[in-house]
């Protein structure tokens, strides 16, 4: 498993090795040692979410009140989509900032998206299928978003493609509005909770 951080810092991009034969193929997209060593801790894993999009479906830009927030560990078992991640954390040194992978069915990386940072993805293909692993279940009040057609992010979504939004992305504010109502993740919370999440693993392996 190849692991390296995005230019948006706490989140990172894993690829596993895939083991092609005359049956078919056998890939580990999530393997827990990778992420552990990558991040400090550990996913505990509350929720697990399946969405299957048309070519030029936009899904995001979306982030989670924070503390608890909610982390996402993503990848491709079908299709091809373009994973983007955003940095909506009010007061980071990278705030505004966002980075993009390609993910899909041959290389079956995975990203990981720590508390806090904002996430999105275009499908590039018909019945592109996203797997999330969450960290805390679904809570409607404390989820958010951006708009992922905000001019001043610059999102990097294919010109040749018609983007299909939601009636709640399109009417999602921009980056800089969002600031305005306060409703962003704080980047030192955010800081906070990774580092919560850091000696709750510790104490776990310490006990073992």
């Amino acid at each position: 498993m190849q692991v390296s951080e995005l230019a948006v810092p706490d989140a990172y991009v894993f690829t596993p090795r895939t083991f092609p034969d005359d049956r078919g193929l056998f890939v580990a997209p999530f393997q827990g040692t990778a992420l552990r060593e990558a991040t400090g801790h550990g996913l505990r894993v509350e929720q697990t979410n399946h969405s299957v999009s048309r070519r030029g479906v936009i899904r995001g830009i979306h982030f989670a009140d924070t503390p608890p927030g909610q982390a996402k560990y993503v990848y491709c078992p079908r299709g091809a989509l373009l994973d983007v991640v955003v940095d909506v954390r009010a007061g980071s040194p990278t705030f505004g900032q966002w980075d993009a992978v390609r993910l899909d069915a041959e290389s079956f990386r995975a990203v990981y998206i720590s508390e806090g940072i904002g996430h999105g993805f275009v499908a590039l293909t018909d019945d592109t299928v996203m797997s999330y692993l969450c960290s805390t279940g679904y809570n409607p009040g404390a989820e958010h978003g951006v708009n992922p057609l905000d001019e001043a992010l610059g999102l990097p979504w294919p010109a040749e493609l018609d983007p299909v939004l939601s009636g709640k992305d399109t009417a999602a504010p921009t980056l800089a509005e969002a600031a305005d109502a306060g409703i962003l993740p704080d980047y030192k919370h955010c800081v906070a909770r990774y580092e919560e999440l850091r000696a709750e693993w510790s104490d776990v392996t310490s006990s073992a």
